[in-house]
């Protein structure tokens, strides 16, 4: 029931408006009454089952060898039918962004948007592919990864530019679209050995297709939208589809995004005579992915936020499908959210308090680790994720609360959460913009972390967020590539610039992160991870968030390992307000506003502090400086390293005199110290 008062409404709308769009059929397409076969492609009449209901007069016309005529006919079939639904889109109200409008018109001189990729960045201006005349589908912008190339095959300019088609009717963007699709066709024509890592790659068909079925519906009744071009059209559609039948993905998110394609093209196009093969082979392989890439703690298992909110969404459209057209689908995704429930718990959990704050004076809502490109989840983004997770799971009253942004539903509690199978916990004492979060990444894995690895070596890092401020932003990706130069996501895959454990300054060769705790004891909530990040280095590692106010870290390197064991801190933007203090093993903050936090480590033994360059990054491509330390410790083989470290929220931060020491030798079993802040002490254990 939940989607028929949208179907109830298009069809009332759509009747309301019915013999307007039957005269703009008649006279769309074409002005003469017939024209020459050959100028249709005659492949259309292969791939269409004449036989479907509606399509009598196209049979007729063609079996008198009136292929024009029959091609203009199953055009205006489409044009008029009301049996099948895109939940997708709405052409009653369509609006076009700002920004779909800079797309749009910056397409038009054939500056095609890739995202995150631009000439003129403050003008959102795309590079120019124009060379002697004509576009060049090789080009790629000096210093831009092997992204960009995939990205622009993806066509992500195209729909843009329908909705500004439809809400100014001016036939210059359609014209536009088929110029380019055009032109990108001849030169691109689909490899007759399989795929390819650019233009026929996988993803780039899955999402050429998914646009597709959104590009027909603007721009069906317009008048430049011909029988040629239809058919023309419909077969490329159809050889979109047969490809990615061909040619399935191994796993991961991109098979997802394979599978919601071909459900698509299926369930909207059932007059192709491979419908049902395209959707059935699209739920399918949906059904089997529901059911693998999202691990029992609900993560996607790929650990890269970015992917994980993306393959969610990607669900919920092809639900959103099957109900939109039950005569078609059936059942198939019926069982789809007994798995999606636990994924968007996730998403829930890894949001911040400042996405409840429409003026957070940090505008990332979401934590960066691993490949997760922070930009793309902004406050709205996430709103509009929230809003699809209460529509799927309306009986979730935190989810509510999340898609209200507070007003109503319930709010989420504060009490540790743990994600032990992918390895992620956070600790928090509440959901407004005054809290404080802390979360710890540990993900297990047990894929080699090369260089094309979402997962990052960073085992048992962590960001810390107090009143709308990150103290210590995840390095973030920077770039994606995995050809060619690697160097700048390299730099961004160190262990040394994450928040965690070195030795001698070297990544980390293992990422199977192990939960040893999650408890609570009334004075502390307290967890306790390790991971073996090197053949004879353990690094076990404690959070202490005591009285639900600063967090205490204890920090173990265990092993037969011999070198300098560095304990890395890489801190928030800010030249003149953030202090690395050498002498005092640690650092502070300055920050007008009062919102601070001061960082003191102490070891077993002796300890050096060292200042270096650190960076982070946000969105690929663009990087800000920021100030890192590493407290260091000489190991001799079977020695523990050990540290504790207080990060303690102060207005004033450079003042608080902080202490620290353990009570007890190392222990397998557990962890016992003292901490003592301007003259009071806490007694802090934990036993495994």
């Amino acid at each position: 029931m939940k989607y028929f008062i949208f179907i109830f409404m298009t069809a009332v709308l759509f009747s309301c408006t019915k013999e307007s769009i039957r005269k703009n059929a008649v006279n769309s397409g074409n002005t003469e009454t017939t024209k020459s076969n050959n100028v249709i492609n005659p492949k259309i009449f292969d791939l269409i089952n004449l036989n479907y209901p509606g399509l009598e007069k196209a049979k007729t016309l063609y079996e008198a060898n009136k292929q024009y005529e029959a091609a203009k006919a199953i055009l205006e079939y489409y044009r008029l039918r009301t049996n099948v639904v895109n939940p997708s889109i709405s052409l009653i109200n369509v609006t076009a962004s700002d920004d779909d409008k800079l797309k749009a018109d910056f397409a038009l001189e054939n500056r095609f948007f890739v995202n995150n990729y631009y000439e003129d960045a403050v003008k959102k201006m795309p590079h120019s592919l124009m060379s002697s005349g004509a576009i060049n589908w090789l080009f790629q912008p000096v210093g831009a990864d092997n992204e960009y190339q995939k990205q622009l095959h993806r066509h992500q300019w195209f729909v843009p530019q329908a909705k500004v088609y439809r809400t100014t009717q001016n036939e210059k963007y359609i014209q536009s679209w088929i110029n380019v699709y055009k032109d990108w066709l001849v030169k691109n024509p689909m490899p007759e050995t399989g795929t390819n890592t650019t233009t026929w790659w996988q993803l780039q068909v899955a999402e050429r297709v998914m646009g597709q079925t959104q590009l027909f519906e603007y721009y069906k009744n317009s008048t430049s939208f011909t029988p040629e071009w239809f058919s023309e059209f419909m077969v490329r559609f159809a050889e979109h589809s047969d490809f990615l039948v061909k040619y399935p993905y191994p796993d991961g998110n991109i098979l997802i995004s394979q599978g919601s394609a071909l459900a698509f093209a299926g369930v909207l196009f059932p007059e192709f005579k491979k419908a049902s093969e395209w959707m059935n082979t699209g739920y399918s392989i949906l059904d089997t992915e529901v059911k693998t890439q999202f691990l029992d703690d609900g993560m996607h298992f790929e650990l890269d936020f970015s992917y994980h909110i993306s393959a969610i969404g990607d669900f919920y459209e092809v639900m959103k499908l099957a109900d939109a057209n039950k005569s078609i689908v059936g059942n198939v995704a019926s069982n789809f959210k007994v798995y999606l429930r636990k994924a968007a718990q996730v998403v829930m959990n890894f949001t911040y308090p400042n996405y409840f704050s429409n003026a957070a004076s940090n505008s990332q809502c979401v934590p960066g680790f691993n490949d997760t490109r922070q930009s793309s989840w902004s406050r709205s983004v996430l709103n509009k994720n929230f809003i699809k997770y209460n529509e799927m799971f309306p009986d979730d009253n935190e989810f509510l609360y999340m898609a209200t942004y507070g007003k109503k539903g319930t709010g989420p509690t504060s009490t540790p959460k743990a994600f032990t199978i992918s390895g992620t916990y956070i600790l928090r004492n509440g959901w407004d913009r005054q809290s404080t979060m802390l979360i710890l990444s540990n993900n297990y894995s047990n894929d080699a972390m090369q260089i094309w690895s979402h997962k990052q070596p960073d085992n048992c890092t962590f960001e810390l967020y107090h009143k709308g401020r990150n103290f210590f932003p995840d390095a973030g990706v920077y770039a994606y590539t995995s050809d060619g130069s690697n160097s700048e996501r390299e730099w961004y895959r160190q262990t040394r610039v994450h928040n965690t454990m070195t030795l001698d300054y070297k990544n980390i060769t293992n990422a199977k992160g192990k939960s040893l705790a999650v408890v609570s004891n009334g004075q502390a909530d307290i967890v306790a991870t390790e991971n073996q990040g090197y053949p004879y280095l353990k690094h076990r590692r404690y959070v202490f968030f005591v009285n639900k106010t600063f967090f205490v870290l204890v920090d173990e390197g265990i092993g037969a390992a011999s070198g300098t064991v560095n304990l890395n801190f890489n801190l928030c933007e800010g030249e003149n307000e953030v202090v690395v203090t050498t002498d005092k093993n640690g650092a502070h903050t300055n920050f007008a506003d009062g919102n601070n936090m001061i960082m003191r480590t102490f070891g077993s033994e002796n300890l050096t502090t060292l200042p270096f360059s650190g960076k982070v990054s946000y969105a690929p491509g663009i990087e800000f400086n920021r100030k890192a330390y590493t407290v260091n410790m000489t190991k001799t083989a079977g020695q523990t390293a050990r540290y504790i470290t207080v990060l303690y929220p102060r207005a004033q931060a450079s003042t608080a005199l902080i202490n620290a020491t353990f009570t007890q030798p190392f222990q397998e079993t557990g962890v016992a110290l003292d901490v003592n802040i301007d003259g009071k002490t806490y007694n802090l254990n934990c036993n495994l």
